[in-house]
């Protein structure tokens, strides 16, 4: 009997090419596309059938696609890029999902690959197959029914989500090469990446899609109504360079005027996205409270490889000096969130970005129409420190306020470690500008009619400053953005 005609033998896509060489970008990002599309559509015109009743005989899987660089010389490079080339001769390989989601970034990646080594990417299909809850997550008139709900057992038919393939091990840098001494060429594998991007369109109630590559972090609903608000103008302003305005639930407006239609319900992380052409808009994710949903948020977007984040939200003030409105724009971080202890040891420092610091100082500056010595009445720099209680200011003190006053911290909020940490974890470059809304060791709590006048105040300037500080960042080379710094030893090629 054939091997093909085994019954262990699982139903293939059929008439798909084989492993190709490539030394054009676009065209290898065509062939994963093609192989991609091919193997999904035959995961959903069977599994159609499946729920319709025709079982088929056999295990039916498509694997993803993946690119493979093989190199036998080091690459001349610019010393000063973080990304764009593997670190020593060998052969390195990344599974791929949603190629037609990623083009841009796989075209400048690929292209990168081969301007520093020379040689071509092999594009073909891995040994991993695509769970069918990924290859359906696109078509509206399939889901995939609870254990029991078929007619069948899912897994007896259909490949399901593997954990050994869903994990962090290459960010977090404890992966192992492959059998053959492969090594990773991307931070994330396909299965993670489908993962992200299931969890993102549950959490945000967005399609992936809109997601830009600037993403904006606040812990408060009062900056969506000035998010929109900004959105509206800059639609109606020609050449602002934006072309929509997206809101949970895919509500989406080109025009200023135009209405937009609410969701019944927010979702737990709503998102909002001020949109470009080429994907440099901005991103406004309200994270709510907590450096649990700050770490979720940005695990998962972090598969879309934004350029930058930045936390814009409220903090409480810790000395004396400081007034209600105050800016605070982070130096430094005292993890005391705990969210990441597992992933990254709160002893690993999370250093300032100069390109960040720069850019919100100097929004700052410009919304504000202060500079030099001047702009200390408003602003100042230090470590924030980050908790996981809400309430901390309802425990013994003495433990806690010596330890924040011998870290020198200056503020105290819940997320902002947290998103600059696993910015960290993750090489995205980040940032954290806060205002100052409560000072309780001062006795300064955040009470009902004073919060309202505050956030009335303040919330439009806390939020152009932002807004300011991505459109600096989008011009700037992305060489420059994404620092050395975020890089350890042995990096993936890939951004």
């Amino acid at each position: 009997m054939p091997a093909a005609d085994h019954p262990d033998t699982p139903l293939l896509p059929p008439d798909l090419p084989g492993p190709e060489a490539f030394t054009c970008a676009r065209a290898a990002v065509a062939r994963l596309c093609l192989l991609y599309d091919r193997g999904t559509r035959f995961l959903c015109d069977a599994f159609a059938e499946a729920i319709a009743g025709r079982i088929p005989p056999r295990r039916v899987r498509a694997l993803y696609p993946e690119i493979v660089l093989t190199t036998t010389t080091y690459a001349a490079i610019d010393s000063r890029l973080s990304f764009g080339h593997v670190s020593y001769p060998g052969t390195y390989a990344a599974t791929i999902t949603r190629p037609d989601l990623f083009r841009a970034y796989l075209e400048q990646q690929i292209g990168l690959l081969l301007d520093n080594h020379g040689v071509p990417v092999t594009i073909g299909l891995s040994d991993t197959p695509i769970p069918v809850h990924f290859a359906v997550a696109g078509e509206a008139a399939l889901g995939v029914p609870q254990e029991g709900a078929a007619a069948f057992t899912l897994r007896d038919v259909f490949d399901v989500p593997d954990l050994a393939s869903t994990n962090d091990d290459i960010v977090n840098g404890t992966s192992q090469p492959g059998p053959c001494g492969t090594r990773p060429l991307a931070p994330f594998t396909a299965q993670r990446v489908d993962y992200s991007l299931a969890r993102l369109a549950h959490y945000t109630a967005t399609d992936p899609a809109h997601f830009q590559n600037y993403v904006l972090f606040t812990n408060y609903q009062f900056y969506v109504a000035e998010f929109e608000a900004f959105a509206r103008q800059a639609l109606g302003t020609p050449g602002s360079g934006y072309t929509a305005f997206v809101a949970p639930g895919n509500a989406a407006i080109t025009a200023s005027d135009a209405a937009l239609r609410a969701p019944g319900q927010l979702p737990q992380m709503p998102a909002y996205h001020l949109k470009r052409a080429d994907g440099a808009g901005i991103t406004l994710v309200n994270i709510g409270v907590g450096p649990s949903n700050a770490k979720t948020a940005t695990d998962h977007i972090a598969v879309l490889r934004p350029h930058a984040w930045v936390m814009v939200g409220h903090c409480a003030g810790l000395r004396n000096s400081q007034s209600l409105g105050d800016f605070v724009l982070a130096h430094a971080y005292l993890r005391e969130d705990r969210v990441l202890d597992a992933d990254l040891p709160a002893w690993v420092p999370i250093p300032a970005l100069a390109e960040i610091q720069i850019a919100l100082q100097e929004a700052v500056a410009e919304e504000t129409q202060l500079d030099g010595f001047d702009l200390k009445r408003v602003m100042r720099t230090g470590t924030v420190a980050s908790v996981d209680n809400r309430n901390w200011e309802l425990r013994e003190h003495a433990g806690p306020v010596q330890r924040l006053s011998q870290s020198r911290a200056i503020a105290l909020d819940m997320e902002s470690a947290t998103i600059a940490a696993n910015g960290f974890r993750f090489r995205v470059p980040y940032g954290t500008l806060l205002c100052v809304s409560d000072k309780p060791l001062q006795g300064e709590l955040k009470l009902p009619g004073m919060a309202s006048d505050f956030y009335k105040s303040q919330v439009s300037r806390h939020l152009m400053i932002g807004i300011r500080a991505m459109e600096s960042l989008r011009r700037m080379p992305l060489e420059r953005i994404h620092s050395r710094k975020l890089r350890s030893f042995e990096e993936t090629a890939f951004l």
